[in-house]
């Protein structure tokens, strides 16, 4: 026995070039079978503001960065970010090590240069239009078409977008009303200055601000090709945890001893028979026929807002208007996503419908002209531009 440990104490000192190549995985990881994020899951779940998830939501979700609002992409969820992708970059280069990475990121360059230049990259829309979307506040002044329909928004919502404008966010209902609709089609810049509580930002600081968001996108954007990448690998991590977490202590440490035994029979069996190209199970084999048909999967929908997306089944075409896709179409149509548009899966309809929806509006707003009322000496009712006429001619 002391022979075989002096071996082995001479191989760790002096390791052979198959020793020194070899390439390490966790035991998560199953040589490169399945993805550990526990790490970056740990300092996900420790940013501020963002909502706890367990370990599986955290794998099904941890690639929708666009969900995540800007103000609450702080310094410590770049370095989160940063973390996530150095660990999916050194996955990668594990388990594929003719991956030419400097390659990869040129395109990707390229790609987002031109998606941020449009303003079509996910989560960062280009910031264009009225003193408020150019200043990042959400409100959109372009649903407005008097400052009486602003003021039906109330006081707090008023102040919350006048705050955000850097403008002065007293008075009464009315004048922060006027105050917010004299912005509409209007830049910073051409704001007056006795409307702000304190001196313009500079240009240089705006600048750097958007330097700043673009780098943040530039790294999120990785992170979406790495994930895509390593689309297989994700989904087999989420069925081994589920799989782990559905079975007791003792069969969690069976199950480990026979993946080392049989892992040349499960690469056999890793493709199933299934001739009629139906979904896979929580087991990895196909669902059955009748359950196939009962969910409606048969059934393909076609969305044109989504980029002519199919979605298999009415259970995940209905899903699917919640979802960051359609709502990205309809924000690129300049049209709001609301319950209106349930169930509108064509660009003509949906622009024929918004545009319905703002004249019946405007049909609907208050007209003071000929809607509201004066009463003269002899007791007469009648409207404003009556009783001025009236007036006017000395008839009064």
């Amino acid at each position: 026995m002391s022979m075989e440990f002096e071996e082995l104490a001479k191989l760790r000192e002096n390791p052979s070039e198959e020793n020194a190549n070899m390439v390490e995985f966790t035991d998560e990881e199953g040589y490169g079978r399945f993805l550990d994020l526990h790490e970056c899951y740990e300092k996900y779940v420790n940013l501020k503001g963002i909502d706890k998830v367990d370990y599986i939501a955290y794998l099904n979700a941890f690639d929708q960065l666009y969900d995540i609002p800007k103000e609450k992409k702080t310094a410590e969820y770049v370095k989160y970010v940063q973390m996530l992708l150095e660990y999916l970059l050194d996955y990668c280069t594990r388990i594929k090590p003719l991956f030419d990475y400097n390659e990869e990121l040129e395109k990707l360059q390229s790609e987002f240069e031109k998606q941020w230049d449009n303003g079509t990259f996910p989560g960062w829309p280009k910031e264009t239009g009225g003193a408020l979307t150019h200043s990042g506040a959400h409100l959109d002044l372009s649903a407005f078409s008097s400052w009486e329909e602003l003021a039906s928004l109330g006081l707090d919502r008023l102040k919350s977008a006048l705050m955000a404008l850097g403008l002065k966010c007293g008075g009464t209902l009315e004048e922060r009303a006027q105050r917010l609709f004299n912005t509409k089609g209007k830049t910073i810049g051409e704001l007056p200055a006795h409307l702000f509580t304190k001196a313009k930002p500079g240009k240089t600081g705006k600048a750097k601000d958007v330097e700043k968001m673009k780098d943040i996108a530039f790294l999120e954007n990785q992170v979406y090709h790495f994930v895509e990448t390593l689309s297989e690998q994700r989904q087999a991590t989420k069925d081994n945890v589920q799989r782990k977490q559905a079975r007791t202590e003792g069969e969690r440490e069976d199950s480990d001893v026979e993946v080392t035994e049989d892992e040349s029979e499960e690469e056999d069996d890793d493709v199933p028979y299934n001739p009629k190209n139906l979904p896979l199970g929580w087991d990895g084999k196909p669902i059955p026929y009748w359950l196939y048909k009962l969910h409606g999967l048969n059934i393909n929908y076609n969305c044109e807002i989504c980029g002519n997306c199919i979605y298999k089944g009415p259970k995940a075409f209905q899903k699917h208007f919640a979802e960051w896709r359609h709502a990205h179409g309809m924000r690129c149509l300049g049209i709001p996503n609301t319950a209106h548009f349930a169930n509108v899966t064509q660009i003509e309809d949906a622009v024929a419908l918004w545009a319905n929806l703002k004249n019946s509006k405007e049909q609907e707003r208050w007209k003071p002209d000929t809607e509201e009322e004066y009463e003269d000496n002899s007791g007469n009712v009648v409207n404003k531009k009556t009783y001025e006429d009236l007036k006017r001619q000395g008839l009064l």
